[in-house]
């Protein structure tokens, strides 16, 4: 087990005492409820707190409580959800929500929080400790990162998952005796808002003085983990415009992140012989290891394009005016809004009619795939 150094006691009091003053005031701490601390952390899986605000507000206004979510057809909870990414998350919100709700009671411990769909062992540590006292450590990446730099850690690690089993025990050991909600918010907090991945804050630090990393002059560079291999990835995209309306394709159900959402077709699926296609737009993006280039060609919506959505029930015409009520994976909403005000770019004058504006009720700008 790798060894702090410092008393507990005195760590935790250094710890709690900045908690209490620098802590941010986020929605489901200032509310607390088992509910709020449930979908915050299945929000914040992967996401950054800011990108989630103001989805958790959205989401509790719309679903305020577990009967809500699971009474709730899907095709809302992914509108909902809607470019925050990883869609298997509210997939698997909603389903743990119909558990939960014919249950008498809820879990209280980690292990019976694990027991139940969706719920990882973080997660439910999360949650048994935030809303229920246990005194379960959560070890997130912050978590890895601030206690790699405490102990001057420096053999490399496989991956976040085996750094988090080695830091582990050491987390476990400095939550004993504390409040267990507050201690693991605070260590997260302190990870995320001081102790950061690049640049870290060590003169505002509350526990500097015990972290060997900060002796070393050189703190940024713990933890060492493995580099993740990259795999790159070409899809050709089509953007076919007819009589003011947008060709898009469902996306089946093997594409586990993003399946049943909508997106511009694959060229493949529209583009024949017959098609005229001109490259509009190169586009990227990447989801976990891949890397992917996404070309945006224009095709023409001839007779042949048309045939084919006849016959294929995954293609679908969509009026421009209309692309807010159906639920778009959170890049190519962005792509689409880009390309709408690009007006000319676009596709002649069905964009023009349009105005070149963004369809009503719709988000724009930055998201996570």
């Amino acid at each position: 087990m790798p060894n702090l150094g410092p008393p507990r006691p005195e760590f935790q009091q250094a710890l709690h005492h900045w908690y209490r003053l620098h802590r941010r005031r986020l929605p489901w701490r200032e509310r607390p409820s088992l509910y709020r601390t449930v979908v915050s952390e299945f929000m914040l899986q992967q996401t950054q707190v800011a990108t989630v605000l103001p989805y958790f507000d959205r989401w509790m206004r719309a679903l305020p409580d577990f009967a809500a979510l699971a009474a709730a057809p899907e095709s809302r909870v992914l509108k909902l959800w809607e470019g925050l990414g990883y869609y298997s998350r509210a997939r698997r919100l909603q389903l743990l929500a119909r558990v939960l709700a014919a249950r008498p009671k809820p879990p209280r411990t980690t292990a019976e929080w694990q027991e139940l769909p969706g719920v990882g062992p973080y997660t439910a540590a999360a949650i048994a400790s935030i809303a229920g006292g246990e005194p379960a450590a959560c070890v997130d990446g912050n978590v890895v990162r601030l206690l790699a730099r405490l102990t001057g850690e420096t053999r490399r690690f496989r991956d976040g998952s085996d750094a988090a089993r080695h830091f582990a025990p050491l987390a476990a050991e400095l939550i004993a005796g504390a409040d267990p909600g507050d201690h693991n918010q605070a260590m997260m907090e302190l990870g995320a808002t001081v102790c950061r991945r690049r640049n870290p804050r060590c003169e505002a630090c509350p526990v500097a003085k015990f972290c060997a990393g900060r002796r070393s002059g050189r703190p940024e560079l713990l933890p060492r983990l493995a580099p993740k291999p990259t795999e790159k990835r070409t899809v050709d995209r089509a953007w076919c415009l007819h009589r003011g309306r947008l060709l898009l394709q469902r996306t089946d159900a093997r594409a586990r992140r993003l399946a049943g959402l909508y997106e511009l077709p694959e060229l493949a699926a529209v583009a024949s012989k017959t098609a005229i296609t001109t490259l509009l737009s190169t586009k990227h993006r990447t989801i976990t290891r891949f890397a992917i280039t996404e070309k945006i060609h224009r095709v023409e919506a001839g007779a042949t394009v048309r045939r084919l959505v006849v016959k294929d029930q995954s293609l679908k015409w969509v009026p421009l005016t209309g692309l807010g009520t159906v639920t778009l994976s959170g890049p190519h909403r962005k792509w689409i809004g880009q390309i709408l005000d690009g007006g000319s770019l676009a596709g002649g004058n069905e964009v023009a009619s349009a105005g070149g504006v963004r369809p009503p009720d719709a988000r724009w700008g930055k998201e996570t795939t």
